[in-house]
Order: C-alpha cells, then sequence, then structure tokens
C-alpha cells in the first residue's frame, strides 16, 4: 500500500481557523471578517461562522486576497510598543501604529491583543493564529504583568479595593495581585498581575476604586518581559522560545515546570507608612480631570487649534 503525500491528506476546518492558520489574522477577528461579507469561499460569500474547508480542495480568500497555508513563514515578535502609537494595523486618522516599526517584514503580522494609545510596553506580533489564539483566550491562563503609575498616595484601605476589584458591565474584574513597588510625593507605582485580561481591564478596575491612571505598562506575559528592550525595538522570537517562555508545550497545554517572571523591584509596605496631611490619596476626586478621555479631548482641541492658526497664517 502508498503513503499518501502529507499535502493530499487534509480534514475540513472551520473557515475562521484557516484563515487564522494562513495568518493572515487571528480567529476572533477572523469571524468578524466573515460576519462583515468579506470571506469567500470557491467565490462565493461565506458569512456564516459554521462553515467548513477543505485545505486542499477549496480556495478561500479575504476582500480578494487569495489564502495558502502552506507558503507561509511564521514570524514571532516581541516589540516594546511606545507610548502614543497606535496598536493596529492602520489608522484612519493617521496616527503612528505598531506597524511602522516592522515594515521590514516581508509576510503580513498583526498584534496579539492590543494596548491602549496611551499605554506602552510588550506586545507579541505574529501571523500565528493559533498562537494568537492561544494566548488571548482566557481558557490559557496567561498571566500578564503591568506597572501602573496613579495619582496621589495608595494606603492600605485603597490597595484592598483594588485586590477586591470591581463589577464593570456584568463582569467581576479582579487582579490575580496588585502591589505598591513605589511611593512618589504625588503619584504611586503598582505592580498589576492579570490572567485574564479583558480590555481596559487595568484602567476600568482603577477608575472602579475612584484612581486616575497616569502611566500603563505591561512588562510581562508569564517569563517573557522587555527588560532589555528599548521602547520601539523588537526581537524575533522561535515558536519553541515563545512556547517555552509561557510555559506551554506546542498543544497549548500547560508544561509541569510553569515559569513566572519575578521583578527585582521591591514591595513598599503602605502598613508601616506614616501619612500626613500633606498627602492626597489616590481615589481624590481632583484626580478625575486627567484621565485619559480629558487627556484625548484636550488633544484633540489642541490639533485643532493648531489647524486653525495653520490655515490663518496662510
Amino acid at each position: 500500500m502508498k503513503n499518501s503525500s502529507p499535502k493530499l491528506m487534509s480534514k475540513s476546518l472551520r473557515l475562521q481557523k484557516y484563515i487564522a492558520d494562513c495568518g493572515f489574522t487571528s480567529r476572533r477577528k477572523a469571524e468578524d471578517l466573515i460576519r462583515e461579507g468579506k470571506v469567500k469561499v470557491n467565490g462565493m460569500i461565506s458569512s456564516e461562522l459554521g462553515v467548513k474547508v477543505d485545505p486542499v480542495k477549496d480556495v478561500v480568500s479575504v476582500d480578494g486576497q487569495v489564502l495558502d497555508r502552506e507558503s507561509i513563514q511564521r514570524h514571532y515578535i516581541l516589540m516594546n510598543k511606545p507610548r502614543g502609537v497606535m496598536t493596529t494595523l492602520d489608522d484612519p486618522e493617521g496616527r503612528s501604529t505598531v506597524m511602522d516599526y516592522v515594515k521590514e517584514v516581508s509576510e503580513r503580522v498583526y498584534p496579539v491583543g492590543r494596548l491602549d494609545y496611551l499605554s506602552e510596553g510588550l506586545l507579541l506580533l505574529t501571523n500565528d493564529g493559533e498562537m494568537a489564539n492561544m494566548i488571548m483566550h482566557p481558557s490559557y491562563n496567561i498571566t500578564k504583568v503591568y506597572e501602573v503609575k496613579v495619582f496621589g498616595s495608595v494606603n492600605d484601605a485603597i490597595l484592598k479595593k483594588l485586590r477586591d476589584g470591581v463589577v464593570f458591565q456584568g463582569h467581576h474584574l479582579k487582579p490575580l495581585s496588585v502591589r505598591v513597588i513605589k511611593q512618589l510625593p504625588s503619584k504611586t507605582w503598582l505592580e498589576f498581575r492579570l490572567g485574564e485580561g479583558r480590555n481596559r481591564e487595568i484602567r476600568n478596575i482603577c477608575e472602579g476604586c475612584g484612581l486616575t491612571v497616569d502611566k500603563l505598562r505591561r512588562v510581562a506575559i508569564e517569563s517573557l518581559s522587555i527588560e532589555d528592550i528599548g521602547p520601539g525595538k523588537y526581537v524575533f522570537l522561535t515558536k519553541k522560545e515563545l512556547l517555552k517562555a509561557l510555559g506551554m508545550e506546542a498543544s497549548g497545554v500547560p508544561v509541569n515546570a510553569k515559569r513566572t517572571y519575578v521583578s527585582k523591584k521591591k514591595s513598599v509596605q503602605v502598613k508601616k507608612r506614616n501619612f500626613s496631611d500633606k498627602d492626597i490619596f489616590a481615589d481624590d476626586s481632583s484626580f478625575r480631570k486627567f484621565r485619559k478621555e480629558t487627556y484625548l479631548d484636550a488633544s484633540k482641541s489642541l490639533q485643532e487649534m493648531r489647524k486653525k492658526r495653520g490655515r490663518i497664517s496662510k
């Protein structure tokens, strides 16, 4: 009996998984593209998520681009995203995006998850849809570590509220841990560890507890960190290196000896700190004017004012 060629042996896959396997985008984003009618199978629009395709026999295209799983070279990029950069493939307002920093990569890559425009730090980019799904999906319990600077002083009562978490839009947002790592005269640095990592989770927790975030940076995902990578810089990883850093086997199963990031920064014992009348605590309402929405509104107003001045000078 003759052995079949590996390329001739295939099994049906869900359409969104096949798109992710081809490195076009993540599985979640692929689902959005399908719903939007941007995906065709054998020349016909396919807008149902339950559709399955045969990688050998069927031709799949997205926005007119035919996908070919066999020709994709996988990339795994570890970047230190700068503040004031969009975590998107492009921006209609013309702002800088993370893609501006990886222009020399010939294959299409995309961010795994996101960091807000004003957030910075560790960001992974890849064209491996399955790997992206494992990192983002809550069921894989990937720990993410953030350093967050908030306005004001943090005492034990505020720390307890942060650790207890908040209910936001029907979800209980609760960090794995929170600790103070540096107390400045008028601001405080905190370390957050998250397991699930919902969109804007830390900002929602802080604001739900009455705090205002000044800076937010992601410093690690499991044992993967950006300690030696400057803002706007990046390094290439192999899939083996990435899996090892995340503490996973190729199948996504956690390894027994899972490693995690350990910061060199010691905890500040707020219980032992003597606060004075000059201290303004982080949950004081006077800090709300510094929140992101206010900052962006002020930034847009400044840009509009500069444009008007430019038109007048001409």
